[in-house]
């Protein structure tokens, strides 16, 4: 607006200008003064300060072999008891700060830093993320774990086990046989997961090392580094059926053998083109698009009027897949 008013004002009087364009004179006069440079204003030593000298003798008591163990408050006490007096505990400490002398005597814990996991799948069978559920049992604190082991790119979980408790043996199970059944290649798969026992475990990283399989796992207390298990456990645990507890091993067994086939083979999931995660995890997305596209031409050729934005599309299945996408690929295309 400023801009736009100096301009204004070339032709026409300044007062008309900024009454033209709304725009306050004094704003436009103020802004017009060149910038003023304000010296620093250095504050004067205060009479009753110490000396370089005296400081320098305060600094050297706090530093003997007498006191160099003690803190201040323990230095002025000691000595004042003798008669001695050099200055306040405050001062002791402002000398001490200001020879940077100031800090934690006691060795702390330095957390590592971890890196954030930005991972990619552009067909099945790339990157795969699993974790481990609670499921209520028939008495309170009794629970059934529920592992699951998720295909990022179509959604489709490739392999489950429910059992009394977590171990790494159960893990080292499934994992193996999810792999042998999805005929996984050396180097082809990366497995994701949380840093829970199980998943940190020796023996499910040497599983992960004879099977050649690459290993990733969440930040500590970072629950979106896992999106896509933390989802699915939603997905089931919001569906109508979901009951409040299970009666036994056995029930619980059968409730998750029957919500498994219904999520990889009926539900249709939003992020996947409204498909199922058996039809992309399969290969057949493409195929089905374009069944879809001849159903929607058909229907534009009957009422072209109600499709105001031309011959519609059937929603398509993203390319790519990210867990923790970089900023260039956020802003580069579609995801999911």
């Amino acid at each position: 607006m400023r801009i736009a008013t100096e301009a204004l004002a070339e032709k026409i009087p300044v007062s008309r200008a900024c009454d033209a364009l709304d725009y306050p004179r004094s704003s436009l006069y103020r802004q017009r003064r060149p910038p003023v440079k304000k010296e620093p204003c250095l504050r004067p030593t205060p009479p009753r300060a110490l000396s370089p000298e005296e400081k320098t003798e305060v600094l050297a008591v706090l530093y003997s072999e007498r006191f160099q163990d003690q803190a201040p408050h323990q230095v002025y006490g000691t000595l004042l008891d003798e008669g001695v007096y050099h200055c306040s505990v405050s001062t002791m400490y402002r000398i001490l700060r200001a020879n940077d002398q100031v800090h934690e005597r006691r060795d702390q814990r330095q957390h590592p830093e971890y890196i954030r996991p930005e991972l990619l799948a552009s067909e099945p069978n790339q990157l795969w993320s699993w974790d481990i559920t609670k499921l209520r049992g028939p008495v309170v604190w009794t629970y059934y774990y529920l592992y699951v082991l998720l295909d990022v790119f179509s959604r489709f979980v490739v392999g489950w086990l429910l059992a009394k408790g977590e171990s790494s043996e159960l893990a080292e199970q499934l994992i193996a046989e999810s792999c042998a059944r999805q005929a996984i290649d050396v180097d082809q798969l990366t497995l994701h997961a949380d840093r829970g026992s199980a998943m940190t475990s020796k023996t499910v990283a040497q599983l992960l090392v004879d099977l050649n399989v690459a290993k990733s796992h969440s930040r500590p207390y970072t629950p979106d580094d896992n999106p896509f298990s933390e989802a699915q456990f939603k997905t089931m645990k919001y569906r109508p059926d979901y009951p409040d507890h299970f009666e036994s091993l056995a029930a619980a067994q059968d409730w998750a053998r029957s919500f498994f086939d219904w999520y990889n083979n009926h539900h249709r999931h939003s992020s996947l083109g409204l498909m199922t995660p058996a039809t992309v995890h399969y290969g057949q997305a493409a195929e089905l698009t374009a069944q879809r596209q001849v159903t929607l031409q058909a229907a534009y050729a009957v009422h072209p009027e109600r499709f105001v934005n031309g011959v519609p599309r059937p929603p398509e299945v993203p390319q790519v897949v990210w867990i923790n996408p970089p900023r260039y690929a956020e802003e580069s295309g579609p995801s999911s």
